[in-house]
C-alpha cells in the first residue's frame, strides 16, 4: 500500500475497486481508511476509490497539536485530501471527513463530480436550533476536559457520544490508549466544527456555479437536518445525510490545495 509525504506529513492510502469513476473517501475522527473497505468494495466495478488515513490516524504519521492554531488540523486534512484529486471525483466523507469533503466542495466545486456527506459535523450551521442548545452543554464539558488535560475522560465521553455504542471498558486497552492520545486532535478541530471560521455554510454559491445547475438536497431531522436547512437557505451545496453536486465543469486544472 502506498505511503508518501503530503504537506510534510507521511500519509498512507489505499485504492478500493477498479472501476472507471475516480472517488475519494475521507474517514471520521478516530477512524481509519480501513473503515471504507466493506462500504466501497461492493462498488468496485464502478469506482476506484482512494481512501487515506488522516494525520494521526491509522498508518499515517502522528500529528503534533502543540502550538498549532485552532482549526489547523482541519486545514491540513483538507489540503491532504485535495492533493489526491487530479480530475473530478465522487467525493465521500463521514462525520469529520464530511466536513473536510464539504470544505473541498466549497473551495473547488469544479473538482467534484458528486458529493456524499454522511453525518456531517458542521454544527455551526445548526446554531440557534433546539438541537444546538441540547448539544452545546455536552461540548462545553468535553472542551473543559480537553483544556484541563483530562484526555482519558474526554476520550471516554467522546466515544460514549459519538462511538459505535461499545462501552469504554469493553474496548481493548490499545484502542483506549490510541483514542486518548488522539484527543488533542479533537480539541483542535472544535472551532472548525462549532464556529465555522471559513464560513463554509454561509458563502454565496452563485459566484461558483450556474443558477440552473444547483444541487439537489435531502435532509433528515435532528442536528444534521438543521444543518441542511441552514445551508439550503444560503443556497449552499450540502445535505444530511446525502447530497449530490453536479459536475460543474469537465476540466480540473486549477490546484485544489490553493483554493481550500
Amino acid at each position: 500500500m502506498p505511503k508518501d509525504s503530503r504537506f510534510e506529513t507521511e500519509t498512507y492510502w489505499q485504492v478500493i475497486g477498479e472501476g472507471p469513476r475516480p472517488a475519494l473517501a475521507v474517514h471520521c475522527m478516530l477512524g481509519s481508511s480501513e473503515m471504507w473497505a466493506p462500504v466501497l468494495a461492493p462498488l468496485g466495478e464502478m469506482i476506484s476509490a482512494t481512501a487515506f488515513d488522516l494525520p494521526g490516524h491509522g498508518q499515517s504519521a502522528p500529528w503534533d497539536a502543540a502550538n498549532a492554531e485552532p482549526g489547523a488540523y482541519q486545514t491540513l486534512a483538507t489540503r491532504i485530501a485535495a492533493s489526491f484529486i487530479d480530475r473530478p471525483v465522487d467525493l465521500i466523507g463521514h462525520s469529520f471527513g464530511a466536513s473536510v469533503a464539504l470544505r473541498i466542495a466549497v473551495g473547488a466545486p469544479h473538482a467534484i463530480r458528486s458529493l456524499t456527506l454522511i453525518e456531517p459535523v458542521l454544527f455551526a450551521a445548526a446554531k440557534g436550533s433546539a438541537e444546538w442548545e441540547e448539544l452545546r452543554p455536552h461540548q462545553d464539558r468535553l472542551d473543559a476536559l480537553l483544556a484541563g488535560g483530562e484526555h482519558e475522560e474526554a476520550a471516554r465521553r467522546f466515544m460514549r457520544d459519538w462511538g459505535a455504542g461499545v462501552p469504554w471498558e469493553a474496548l481493548a486497552e490499545k484502542h483506549r490508549a490510541r483514542f486518548t492520545a488522539q484527543m488533542p486532535i479533537v480539541a483542535n478541530v472544535t472551532p472548525a466544527n462549532f464556529e465555522d471560521p471559513r464560513c463554509t455554510g454561509d458563502a454565496d454559491p452563485r459566484r461558483q456555479q450556474p443558477a440552473d445547475r444547483g444541487p439537489r438536497l435531502r435532509g433528515d431531522c435532528g442536528p444534521a437536518g438543521r444543518c441542511c436547512d441552514r445551508l439550503r437557505t444560503a443556497g449552499r451545496s450540502h445535505a444530511a445525510p446525502h447530497a449530490c453536486v453536479p459536475d460543474h465543469r469537465s476540466d480540473c486544472d486549477e490546484p485544489r490545495t490553493q483554493l481550500i
